[in-house]
C-alpha cells in the first residue's frame, strides 16, 4: 500500500550567508508499531517511516533513522548554515513502499 501524505516545511525563504537557519518539518503518517493487535487478536502489520533525509543542494545536512516507538505525524527540528542559494530536499521512506518528498528554496545574500 502506498500512502500519500501531507508535509509541512517551515524555514526562512531568505538568509544572509553563513547565518544559522532553523528548519521544522512535519509529515502526516499514522505510524503503526507492529506490536498492537486488532479486536480479533490479529497482529496489526507494522507501518512506520524508517528514514528521513534532508539535503541542501545535494549535500546531506540531516538524517534520522526511525523505529517503532516514534509517534504518528513525526516532526523534525534542526538547524543548518545558509551557505548558498538553492534547494533543500526532504525525503521520507517507510514500510509498504511509503515515500514522500518536499522541496523548499532559499535565497542567500
Amino acid at each position: 500500500m502506498n500512502k500519500t501524505s501531507r508535509t509541512l516545511v517551515t524555514m526562512p525563504q531568505t538568509a544572509k550567508k553563513d547565518e544559522i537557519i532553523d528548519i521544522r518539518v512535519l509529515v502526516q503518517h499514522d505510524m503503526e508499531s507492529g506490536f498492537r493487535h486488532d479486536q480479533q487478536g490479529q497482529r496489526i502489520e507494522r507501518d512506520i517511516i524508517r528514514e528521513f533525509v534532508c539535503t541542501y543542494n545535494g549535500v546531506e545536512v540531516f538524517r534520522a533513522d526511525l523505529h517503532p516507538g516514534v509517534g504518528a505525524n513525526p516532526m523534525f527540528v534542526f538547524s543548518t548554515i545558509a551557505v548558498e542559494s538553492g534547494n533543500l530536499e526532504f525525503n521520507w521512506k517507510g514500510d509498504n513502499g511509503y515515500a514522500a518528498q518536499a522541496t523548499s528554496k532559499i535565497t542567500v545574500t
